[in-house]
């Protein structure tokens, strides 16, 4: 008797709207050869997550944020928490000069008419000063001199980039594959971006929680001697890893996850606000902090408030201390140095397959 009685009500349902959506009674039309069922938009493109070139699969999980040794300069800033990060893709090496300089080619040779020359050289091509200005009494002019444009320095990081020209640049890349995408019939992948705090430190321990460095516990050499990193070891013997400023990406071997030079080369951007009290504040899964006094799109926006951006990793001016995945540290979003970077991440959409990780 239920059987039928629904049988019933089904071709009532199929049958009323045909007379009343016919009749106009609904407002609503019909005929879209569904038969009244809700069976969503026909004709949709097919998808397939599409790993980009010279990124690498960072599987989703759960590690300890925070700091994995001793605090020696007392901060009380990173205390641990346990995190959970969604899968993403990340550069498997922070971005060179010879990658960098296809963006600026670009934009002169494209965007000169929307954005200015000025605007373009002011803002976003790398300033080469900073090899002589960061530092006092230091010759710095040689490495300014050659630095961005000589081929010999085409696979080492770029520098003297502040957060806004990396945010720009990612934009700018998401646009780029798009467009091409677009134009094989393709549906676009999800935006390059900064990587977020969690999700760096995630990254930068490949796998190994509670690891102090990227390649685990707890030395800077390997059984042969042989430094992991480029650092300045000792009291400033710069030279002892190979390298006395930046060296070639993936010049040393990288982590579990298939990341080069999370420790040391470069520091790198994140997208976060850094505030000393961030760790507790945040959620517990895919955290950031943003502080809205710093947004001028916030109704907290206080101009008076210069924004400081998280850098993680240390660089080759650094201490020991500032590789180690737990540290943190930050710099004014429009600075740049000569040994601050960054590298591009992207939001994987949808569950793994695994065999991708």
């Amino acid at each position: 008797m239920r059987k039928v009685t629904r049988r019933f009500l089904y071709s009532l349902l199929l049958l009323t709207p045909a007379i009343l959506g016919g009749c106009g009674l609904l407002g609503l039309g019909g005929g879209g050869g569904d038969q009244g069922e809700l069976v969503g938009v026909p004709g949709r493109e097919g998808w397939v997550m599409t790993l980009p070139y010279g990124m690498v699969p960072i599987p989703a999980g759960t590690f300890h944020m925070g700091q994995a040794d001793e605090d020696p300069a007392s901060t009380q800033i990173n205390f641990n928490k346990q995190i959970t990060i969604g899968s993403f893709y990340m550069d498997d090496t922070e971005i060179t000069n010879n990658e960098y300089r296809q963006f600026i080619n670009q934009l002169l040779e494209d965007s000169v008419s929307v954005l200015g020359e000025d605007k373009i050289m002011s803002d976003y091509y790398p300033d080469t000063t900073v090899w002589v200005r960061d530092f006092a009494h230091h010759m710095g002019d040689p490495v300014q001199d050659y630095y961005y444009w000589h081929p010999g320095y085409d696979d080492y990081p770029v520098v003297g980039v502040n957060w806004e020209a990396a945010i720009y640049f990612s934009k700018w890349r998401t646009a780029y594959w798009a467009d091409f995408r677009r134009s094989i019939g393709e549906v676009p992948m999800p935006s390059f971006r900064l990587p977020n705090e969690a999700e760096w430190e995630y990254a930068a321990r490949g796998g190994r929680d509670m690891a102090k460095y990227p390649w685990g516990n707890p030395y800077i050499r390997n059984s042969k001697g042989c430094m992991l990193a480029n650092f300045k070891p000792g009291r400033g013997n710069f030279y002892d890893d190979g390298f006395a400023y930046t060296a070639p990406v993936a010049s040393y071997f990288a982590n579990d996850y298939g990341l080069y030079d999370m420790a040391g080369n470069v520091a790198e951007w994140c997208l976060d606000d850094f505030s000393p009290i961030s760790v507790p504040t945040v959620w517990d899964l895919n955290p950031q902090y943003i502080d809205k006094r710093t947004d001028p799109n916030s109704a907290k926006y206080d101009p008076d408030i210069l924004p400081k951006k998280v850098i993680r990793g240390g660089s080759w001016k650094d201490v020991a201390y500032y590789l180690e995945t737990g540290t943190r540290t930050f710099e004014f979003k429009d600075s740049v140095r000569a040994y601050i970077g960054f590298r591009n991440a992207m939001t994987h959409l949808g569950r793994s397959s695994g065999t991708e990780f």
